[in-house]
């Protein structure tokens, strides 16, 4: 049976990477926000840029799922590779998502909103299909960190991995996406592309170069799990 899957991206770059795969599109307005409604096999998707951050991820998929009730939600695009066992272009899919950058005080664990979970678990359906994709690239479920900050050295990695030494990857919009649907009950995933590792020899132009040179092969993978789903 064909569903209605939501897709967010952060960036125009992801943007037109996730728009490219699809067919038969559409542009609908709600708000200040445009959808790109249109087709990957049988399902349908809509596909929102809601911009970099939390703010923008949680208001995009709030009116994501309002105006269009997807039976999924998807956060996909690139993220920050924060564990040794990991290289660019390998693909992190978020079993869990948690903060880094919240602290509601001592009666919360680090990361937590009070009165939601400390880690949002991703649908465990949906990371099966992610996992279970045959691809060229390192597909590995585990923990992706989110937070308001383009994490760009060991010092401030160090201090994320000291809080979730499980973390895997960085991201700016995954957990905002994951509490949003938590509220909602829509099930959702995150599935991020290493594009950078965090602290590295020229880091930002390690980041440019995924871009330049790998960035339309590590998003047919993204096409692949689209049609799967």
């Amino acid at each position: 049976m064909a569903k209605t899957i939501g897709v967010l991206t952060a960036m125009s770059v992801e943007f037109r990477q996730v728009a490219a795969i699809m067919q038969d599109t559409q542009t609908i307005c709600s708000g200040p926000q445009e959808f790109l409604v249109g087709t990957v096999g049988e399902s349908t998707i809509v596909l929102l840029q809601c911009g970099i951050g939390k703010v923008n991820a949680a208001s995009g998929v709030t009116n994501l799922i309002m105006k269009f009730r997807p039976d999924v939600v998807v956060s996909t695009g690139v993220a920050g590779g924060i564990d040794t066992g990991l290289d660019i272009m390998d693909i992190v899919v978020g079993k869990e998502v948690c903060y880094h950058d919240v602290y509601c005080g001592d009666n919360c664990d680090p990361g937590q909103v009070q009165g939601l979970p400390r880690l949002f678990n991703g649908d465990e359906r949906l990371v099966g299909i992610a996992t279970n994709l045959k691809a060229d690239v390192h597909i590995v479920p585990g923990l992706i960190c989110t937070g308001d900050q383009f994490v760009t050295n060991y010092d401030e990695l160090n201090v994320i991995k000291e809080k979730y030494p499980q973390g895997l990857a960085v991201d700016m919009e995954s957990a905002a996406i994951a509490q949003v649907c938590h509220l909602w009950q829509v099930p959702w995933i995150s599935f991020r592309i290493i594009s950078d590792i965090p602290g590295a020899k020229a880091h930002f132009e390690q980041y440019l170069n995924f871009w330049d040179t790998m960035a339309d092969k590590s998003f047919a993978v993204t096409k692949e799990f689209l049609s799967k789903m």
